[in-house]
């Protein structure tokens, strides 16, 4: 059952002494949300957002959240144009913990925002993600945090493409045209950098068509870049190469196989979809990814670029 707004209220003010609130109201997707949430408002008219984990799954990435927002010094935060919530306070409750942070202020993006028109705002997300890949990776190091080399974000994308193989449910043509890419070592000669690893449009907040914030930092790292852009090949195919032209003229590095990469780590999701399905025993999960499989394999068909379908991307 979820906890009432006030509840929350209460055990914001158990986490953080003298947080003094005049008012409470819900906050988030309600049931099917992997937390209770709740917006509180104190008394200088500050924000804050207080979050309690629903599950193990939940709880463990509040974890490491807490771990990754805590290694974002005030150093590191200045070097982002955008703003990145802070650890408050928490306290114990019902065998987990309820955490308080600062409000970040922003609307979530949404894919569907990212279409012509919009251009602003493809811009602003793509100078987003070059300033993270921008930063010094060391602070990541000291933190504790994952440091993957290439040949171990390799590794990584190998097990997923056999996992999923061992399916029966990948289409041989994809399978091929994967395995080519695995092979490629050009494709894999590039410079790690500091990457959050779990963006989608969600994770930005925006403003009048500008980035004021990002949320979710569980999965802070160094790793491939490409892991961070794989998502929005997902856009408007032209708002997409808008996109990867900003980052790279924002990041002033050549990587020209970054595109290609992050069109590999696209087409794995459905992979790693399809074995979520297969571990949850969820027929509709599985039907759903061997679909977008076959629909992947089918675009491969008919915009042939080489090893990975990249269309217009690919140049």
């Amino acid at each position: 059952m979820a906890r009432s707004h006030l509840t929350l209220a209460a055990l914001a003010t158990s986490a953080v002494a003298g947080l003094d609130l005049t008012s409470t109201s819900s906050f988030g997707t309600g049931g099917e949300n992997d937390f209770d949430s709740a917006l509180l408002t104190g008394r200088d008219g500050r924000h804050w957002i207080i979050r309690v984990p629903r599950n193990e799954r939940a709880e463990a990435e509040q974890s490491a959240d807490i771990v990754a927002l805590r290694a974002l010094s005030a150093g590191v935060r200045s070097r982002l144009p955008f703003a990145v919530t802070a650890f408050v306070g928490q306290t114990p409750v019902s065998g987990t913990r309820a955490v308080v942070y600062e409000f970040v202020y922003g609307e979530k993006a949404r894919l569907s925002d990212l279409v012509p028109g919009n251009e602003v705002l493809a811009e602003s997300i793509a100078k987003s993600i070059a300033a993270i890949h921008s930063l010094p990776t060391s602070f990541v190091a000291d933190a504790g945090l994952p440091v993957l080399t290439p040949i171990e974000s390799l590794r990584s994308a190998v097990s997923v493409m056999d996992r999923a193989a061992a399916t029966g449910l990948v289409p041989t043509r994809l399978l091929g045209r994967w395995e080519k890419a695995t092979e490629d070592t050009t494709l894999w000669q590039y410079q790690p950098a500091v990457v959050n690893n779990a963006l989608g449009a969600h994770s930005f907040l925006t403003q009048d068509g500008t980035v004021t914030g990002l949320l979710g930092w569980h999965e802070l790292r160094v790793g491939d870049p490409a892991q961070d852009l794989a998502w929005l090949l997902n856009a408007d195919r032209d708002i997409a190469e808008l996109a990867f032209d900003t980052y790279t003229a924002t990041r002033g590095t050549i990587d020209r196989q970054v595109t290609h990469r992050a069109t590999l780590y696209s087409e794995l999701e459905a992979a790693k979809w399809l074995l979520h399905g297969t571990q949850q025993r969820n027929t509709e999960i599985v039907d759903d990814a061997v679909a977008m499989l076959a629909a992947i394999t089918d675009e491969a068909d008919v915009n042939v670029t080489g090893p990975l379908n990249l269309g217009s991307l690919a140049g």
